[in-house]
């Protein structure tokens, strides 16, 4: 899997909940371009959110062929995800964009990248960027020492963590929960 740099976005299944956050840092070489780029995209009237890491141009590509899967499948976003990866992975347009992505819907959390992997992250918990591995750390602690939590809490303080950490991270945060 591509590693991408310059962002947060982690996704968090708890207690029933469902919530996505990013961080709002743009940079471009060693510089930060734009503080306050937001991430999250809601997709077929909210019932499904995505996130991005990458290049904004290529997500919002992806993001549009992935509304087109969802519509196209009935809302099954699992099969829509696999769908995207196999044209991603075949189409030689597609192909060539760097983005990853993360949709959730209230059922599954799932990561989509263009080497063509669909996966269902263990633990509930989502993460890609340059400070994921961070925020899915303070997320899987969070889930088991402070249970109580929602879902939109541990996405929040998984951000704040990561950005504390991560200087391709910042504390401009979105975060977006189903019901």
């Amino acid at each position: 899997m591509k590693k991408l740099h310059s962002t947060t976005v982690i996704a968090v299944k708890h207690n029933g909940q469902v919530a996505i956050g990013a961080d709002g840092q743009a940079t471009m070489n060693n510089y930060v371009a734009k503080s306050n780029v937001k991430k999250i995209r809601k997709l077929m009237d909210g019932k499904v959110i995505a996130g991005f890491a990458g290049s904004t141009a290529d997500a919002f590509t992806l993001l549009e062929r992935f509304e087109e899967k969802l519509n196209s499948y009935g809302g099954n976003m699992k099969r829509a995800a696999i769908e995207l990866a196999k044209d991603w992975r075949m189409d030689r347009y597609l192909r060539r964009l760097e983005s990853m992505l993360i949709a959730i819907s209230k059922d599954e959390v799932l990561i989509l990248s263009g080497t063509g992997d669909v996966l269902e992250p263990d633990n509930e918990v989502a993460a890609i960027g340059s400070g994921a591995m961070y925020a899915q750390s303070a997320a899987i602690a969070l889930k088991k020492h402070a249970p109580a939590l929602s879902a939109e809490e541990i996405v929040r303080e998984s951000l704040n963590i990561a950005a504390d950490i991560c200087i391709y991270t910042n504390h401009n945060l979105v975060i977006e929960k189903l019901p």
